[in-house]
């Protein structure tokens, strides 16, 4: 293959189209999401994973479990922790059965604003997705993001 071979550009072009999509979607719940209920994509994120722990076996995710829920790197995931914590809307404490590990909860104020944003994020989402879907280079990436949506298990 070389650099003009016809599937590499047809890979790099359906990865920009991707990229292009995840952009104007992330974008689109940003500004919603700041504007009704001061939160970032990432906070919000980092909320809906930590609100769908458990106390069931495994129920707790450690942070390297978060960090790759919400697509960061540890570290960058403790800070999002601090902050979130710092506003009240998370707590930390150490797992019962290993003093080493470091456990984070949802607090009542953090569960409030994540059921508030909520319904923010899934219109913004929708709002995105329905936009991108009239760009003709998008609309099959949102076909199958709706497609992938439809066949997963319902929350």
């Amino acid at each position: 293959m070389t650099a003009t071979d016809p599937a590499l550009t047809a890979l790099a072009n359906g990865w920009g189209a991707l990229s292009l999509l995840h952009g104007r979607i992330e974008s689109h719940i940003e500004r919603a999401l700041q504007a009704k209920h001061d939160l970032s994509v990432r906070e919000y994120s980092l909320l809906d994973v930590l609100s769908r722990q458990h106390d069931d076996e495994g129920g707790h995710l450690q942070m390297k479990q978060v960090a790759d829920a919400v697509v960061l790197s540890q570290s960058a995931t403790t800070r999002l922790v601090t902050r979130l914590e710092d506003r009240g809307l998370l707590s930390r404490y150490l797992c019962p059965t290993d003093r080493r590990g470091i456990y984070t909860n949802v607090s009542e104020d953090g569960l409030r604003l994540l059921e508030q944003a909520r319904p923010t994020n899934d219109a913004a989402l929708r709002e995105a997705l329905d936009e991108a879907a009239r760009t003709p280079a998008l609309a099959s990436l949102v076909q199958a993001v709706e497609a992938v949506d439809a066949a997963a298990p319902t929350r």
